[in-house]
């Protein structure tokens, strides 16, 4: 026997401290209130801890297909009273949700998969039951974007999810006119049937940036495609892919301002304000180091000093 427990290894340790950390969790109170609970995206491995004594306890699950949850449900052998709550019927099922709550009742809200809220019925319901002076826990987890993110190799300093694109092409070039100055990686969901469309939209609009499409994440047939736009739109044209999409887009380039762009600028400014506030004004304006304008101000300074008779 004491072979058979070494042969186990320190996998053992671990399952022992999770049923641990998990019978802690299912002995201790759930206090009223909203819980807003992440779930998987895909593998269903990936739910936590702490996600799991809430869904196993709260007096009602709000989901937003019942369906679809009852596959995450009965993976872990939980079974709880179940509503749906999707943009069809949340005007009707708030004051519903509001009711539960007062009544002293706990209430968890889930997506078909990820962090609820993020492109998915919520927003108006969490502002509902904040303003009715309920508390709001979220437990957070698996989130779609922040997975592509972190696979994609792009910039994460700073990053905007923009959620879906418009359908329609010249909404959808609008949209990304409207973003094309932002400075940080844009993330898009997108559907399977729209994706090589919106990449040649994004190719046209945003030029010749770093992307990647991220697709089917935590399943199976997971892929991170990475290339520009342009060569993005080709590959989803010719293999037209399957399954949950997301789109990333690197934050522009910033295009080198040369000395004589600097100078072009300065020149009709000097005769209209001193040296100092149109070196400010064209720095502000070219995004170069203030220095730079003014050195090059004073420089066209002294040379039409030097050129006048």
């Amino acid at each position: 026997m004491a072979e058979q427990g070494k042969a186990q290894g320190p996998e053992a340790g671990v399952a022992d401290r999770a049923a641990q950390v998990i019978r802690g969790l299912m002995a201790a109170p759930l206090p009223a209130g909203l819980y807003v609970v992440a779930t998987p995206i895909g593998n269903l491995a990936d739910i936590t801890l702490r996600a799991l004594p809430v869904l196993a306890r709260a007096d009602v699950l709000y989901c937003e297909d019942t369906r679809h949850s009852r596959t995450l449900l009965a993976h872990y052998g939980i079974s709880r009273p179940t509503r749906a709550y999707h943009e069809h019927n949340a005007e009707r099922e708030r004051p519903r949700v509001l009711a539960d709550l007062a009544a002293g009742k706990s209430v968890a809200l889930i997506s078909d998969a990820g962090t609820p809220l993020i492109s998915d019925p919520g927003y108006k319901l969490v502002r509902e039951v904040i303003a009715a002076g309920h508390p709001v826990t979220s437990l957070p987890g698996p989130s779609a974007p922040l997975a592509a993110l972190a696979s994609a190799g792009l910039a994460t300093d700073a990053f905007l999810f923009a959620g879906f694109l418009p359908p329609r092409s010249k909404a959808r070039q609008t949209r990304l006119a409207e973003l094309k100055s932002v400075p940080a990686t844009l993330v898009f969901f997108e559907a399977p049937s729209r994706l090589a469309e919106s990449l040649g939209d994004i190719a046209a609009v945003l030029g010749n940036r770093e992307a990647a499409v991220a697709r089917e994440l935590t399943k199976l047939h997971e892929e991170v495609r990475r290339g520009t736009p342009a060569e993005l739109a080709q590959w989803a044209g010719e293999a037209a892919p399957r399954g949950e999409m997301v789109i990333l887009v690197g934050p522009p380039v910033a295009e080198a301002v040369t000395d004589a762009a600097i100078i072009a600028r300065l020149q009709p400014l000097l005769g209209t304000m001193s040296l100092s506030d149109a070196a400010r004004t064209v720095a502000q304006e070219l995004g170069v180091p203030r220095s730079r304008a003014y050195d090059l101000a004073l420089a066209l300074q002294r040379n039409d000093r030097g050129s006048a008779p």
